[in-house]
């Protein structure tokens, strides 16, 4: 079998270096990417081609997958991991935060799939792995800025599988819960940057406790069986659209289908208790 190869971003922790590991030991050439390539020399070490990609500059993209069809004229996949969550009450964010918040998660896989796209038509062939959430299909309080991300994410991901299907191009969505990972640490410094509204204590208060929770609870995820399914769906001829990956993310997919009204009375018991 000729050796596949695939391009991955935000690989200097978590999920991202996860899952260039687990590529990496089924003998693909492995295009681990970081804004910081000092965060990654251990993946270069072990075999992987490593890049600076920052996914909000495009120059950044162009000259990656410019090298990729350089060195090796082929890419099979590629999977935009490379994200954060912002989270706080609206009214709090503020716009230059909010453009951040899709500049990185929205707009850079955007960037990312028009920059392969080409190739994958050229090849008839490609597949395209797109990181969302559990907040890509349910929104709560003080997560509205992250949640839209990833609720265009999955939009946009939908209308792209339909686009390039005449091209044997996949386009698929994975879908974790809570991952025992880094994730949470930047949402402590994002909570510290807030000009905080008093009238919201009690959400800030909700959002570190569930942050704190989220870590150690037991449902959370280690980031190798986020990796196992990326790397399992992209050897996959046929994949499904979309992987909610553990337990309590299949469980938050069949509450969105709650009404409303039920979801919105949840959230006021939860104010209540607060």
């Amino acid at each position: 079998m000729m050796e596949k190869t695939v391009l991955i971003t935000g690989c200097s922790s978590g999920i991202g270096r996860a899952t260039a590991e687990s590529f990496l030991d089924s003998d693909w050439t492995v295009y681990a990417t970081s804004r910081d390539t000092d965060d990654i020399t251990d993946l270069a070490e072990a075999g992987c081609e490593t890049a600076a990609l920052d996914v909000t500059d495009q120059e950044d993209i162009d000259r990656v997958v410019s090298r990729i069809e350089d060195e090796v004229d082929a890419l099979d996949c590629l999977v935009n991991n490379a994200g954060y969550g912002l989270y706080g009450p609206l009214e709090d964010v503020t716009v230059d935060q909010l453009h951040h918040q899709f500049d990185v998660n929205v707009y850079g896989p955007h960037r990312l799939s028009r920059a392969v796209l080409p190739l994958f038509r050229d090849q008839e062939d490609g597949t395209i792995i797109n990181l969302s959430s559990i907040y890509g299909r349910l929104s709560t309080p003080g997560g509205g800025a992250y949640a839209g991300s990833k609720f265009a994410l999955e939009a946009m991901s939908d209308a792209l599988r339909a686009e390039v299907d005449p091209f044997d191009i996949s386009v698929v969505l994975v879908e974790p819960g809570p991952v025992e990972t880094g994730f949470n640490d930047r949402l402590e410094t994002e909570l510290d940057e807030f000009d905080r509204t008093p009238d919201y204590d009690w959400l800030y208060e909700t959002i570190e406790d569930a942050n704190i929770a989220a870590g150690a609870a037991p449902f959370a995820l280690d980031p190798d069986a986020v990796a196992t399914v990326i790397h399992d769906v992209a050897g996959m001829k046929n994949p499904d659209p979309r992987y909610p990956v553990g337990t309590f993310a299949k469980l938050v997919v069949y509450s969105s289908f709650l009404p409303d009204r039920v979801r919105d009375g949840v959230f006021r018991v939860v104010r209540k208790l607060t």
